[in-house]
């Protein structure tokens, strides 16, 4: 006897209730035969003009329907809240469990079977992904795609990472004003998200990887015409996916987190992804922890992209993207269903590689030992992370003296005085920048350089923060520090003046005080004022987990299948 679909709970009853649910949807022009217990797909759509990364998605809504209703389905799209990291104040960060709330009372609420999650955007994907999980109705990814590469005087430039490159040249006097507004125009060329391995195609790659998506999802380009293509497909491949009772806790297992930190570390992915993961591990009950993260400390980079190399993702995608780094992480990957109900393999199987210097062999990486290295110490007793990839080499084994910004506004009205006292050697710390702190742990943790020290030529210096810094983004930067600075964590303790000694080999991050005079600096402390005390901001500050537990709201870990059987009318 075939299962009733949940669809049918809401447009399947003879009666009053089920009147009402079909009447309504009728007034759109749908027939009695939509309702006739084919399987009824949600199309969950980030789609916004205030998102530009996701400018592009409600084209590919039009091809998902196609795939579904060639497959026997009957698509329904709808909208979800939509986080354009690019526009959104204090940052998109603290939106991505509102997000994920927004996904996952949306899933639950309606009369649907399965759900193909559109979005792209940084925190738009793990969002999505973080409220299908919590309701493990059949869900599949289809990304917006990275834009085409950016162009300046003849030359490539990528998303971020030139910005943050040009911005310090213009301090340091190197490149004029208006060369660096000229170059705004050929930077973002169409839509689609950031064309470096930024934390956007990061989580693209990832989710392909954890089998999430189908093959190539991550690379191709948001204007090129496969992708059209691929969200037919994905339309088509879901409605099989109900049939067959696929659902993201078959896929999203211990096995398929490994495989997405291996990748991480083999593309030069962005740091984002290690709270991202842990988020949705939470919801789908996977034990993943900081420690799980240094299973990829020891894969080269094999993926020559910026801000880790000097290529774009369009260069990644015609060489083959995901497919073929999967292939040569082939010896290190663990089995895992995917979208296909297949093994992981199917995704790579034939992958083949159509420039080298784009993406490596194993066996002639772009850097080798390169991925996410995690450390610990009385500076971040639940543990920090720092992207080797992206780092001076010569930086991350340090002792140095630390000079401390207090607040990002400390940092801003600092930063560029000629009289502050900081050598290339200093280690600059910032504080409040936290889940709790800011709130929403934005991607401040990338400082500026002193400008007296751009002027003289340094471009990298050891930081620490319990902030993020972007996907885009480069140097010796030490993040997520935990427990934060305004949760009472060591960091918040430290002193200008104060000794830290860093060994990213040893995965060590120590502040060299004496334990009795941190005792008495740590009884005279006072949390800061939180910023906000009313709405979904003050939820969330007195809700979040911190960075080492991946920023979810407590009452959110975990996730509930049940079926509302309650009726409105």
């Amino acid at each position: 006897m075939t299962k009733k679909r949940r669809s049918q709970h809401w447009y399947g009853k003879l009666d009053k209730d089920g009147f009402i649910h079909r009447s309504w949807m009728k007034n759109q022009g749908f027939p009695d035969h939509a309702f006739d217990g084919r399987p009824i797909i949600g199309i969950c759509n980030t789609w916004s003009e205030l998102t530009p990364c996701n400018s592009g998605l409600r084209d590919l809504a039009e091809g998902v329907k196609r795939g579904v209703w060639e497959a026997g389905g009957f698509p329904v799209e709808f909208p979800v809240m939509s986080l354009g990291e690019t526009q959104m104040k204090p940052t998109a960060m603290l939106f991505r469990n509102l997000l994920a709330m927004d996904v996952e009372e949306s899933i639950r609420a309606y009369g649907i079977d399965g759900v193909v999650l559109l979005g792209g955007c940084d925190k738009t994907t793990p969002g999505q992904l973080m409220g299908a999980a919590s309701v493990d109705l059949p869900s599949i990814v289809v990304s917006s795609g990275p834009m085409l590469n950016g162009k300046y005087r003849g030359q490539d430039i990528g998303s971020g990472t030139d910005v943050w490159k040009f911005s310090e040249a213009v301090r340091a006097g190197e490149m004029t004003l208006q060369d660096f507004m000229n170059a705004e125009s050929g930077m973002s060329r169409s839509a689609g998200v950031c064309m470096t391995m930024g934390t956007a195609s990061t989580m693209a790659s990832l989710v392909e990887a954890m089998g999430m998506s189908l093959p190539t999802n991550a690379a191709l380009p948001a204007v090129d015409a496969r992708r059209m293509a691929l969200a037919h497909l994905t339309g088509k491949r879901i409605v099989e996916m109900v049939d067959e009772d696929l659902k993201p806790s078959d896929i999203l297992t211990k096995e398929a987190f490994e495989n997405a930190i291996l990748t991480n570390a083999a593309v030069g992915g962005s740091t984002n992804a290690v709270v991202h993961l842990l988020a949705l591990a939470g919801r789908v009950g996977v034990d993943l922890t900081l420690k799980d993260f240094e299973i990829g400390s020891e894969i080269p980079l094999l993926v020559n992209c910026m801000p880790s190399g000097k290529y774009l993702m369009e260069d990644f995608c015609y060489a083959g993207g995901v497919p073929v780094v999967l292939s040569e992480l082939k010896p290190f990957l663990r089995p895992a269903t995917t979208v296909l109900n297949k093994d992981i393999s199917e995704h790579y199987e034939g992958a083949e590689c159509f420039n080298t210097d784009v993406i490596r062999p194993f066996d002639d990486p772009v850097k080798p030992a390169a991925g996410l290295r995690v450390l610990r110490g009385n500076l971040a007793p639940n543990g920090a992370i720092v992207k080797p990839s992206a780092a001076t080499d010569a930086l991350l084994e340090t002792e140095a003296e630390a000079y401390v910004f207090e607040s990002i506004e400390d940092l801003k009205a600092n930063i560029d005085r000629d009289e502050l006292p900081v050598t290339p050697e200093t280690i600059l710390v910032l504080k409040g920048c936290g889940p709790k702190g800011y709130p929403g742990m934005p991607e401040v943790g990338n400082m500026p350089i002193p400008a007296k020290l751009v002027k003289e030529g340094v471009r990298d210096m050891i930081r620490i923060s319990d902030a993020r810094m972007s996907g885009t983004a480069f140097g010796t930067v030490i993040l997520h520090v935990s427990p934060e600075a305004q949760a009472g964590g060591t960091l918040a303790l430290v002193k200008t003046g104060d000794r830290i000694r860093v060994s990213a080999s040893k995965g060590e991050l120590e502040l060299l005080v004496d334990e009795k005079e941190l005792d008495a600096r740590r009884a005279l402390w006072q949390p800061d004022d939180p910023h906000y005390t009313r709405g979904y901001a003050k939820l969330y500050i007195d809700h979040v987990l911190q960075a080492d537990q991946g920023a979810d709201l407590d009452f959110l870990v975990g996730k509930d299948t049940r079926l509302v059987t309650r009726e409105s009318h």
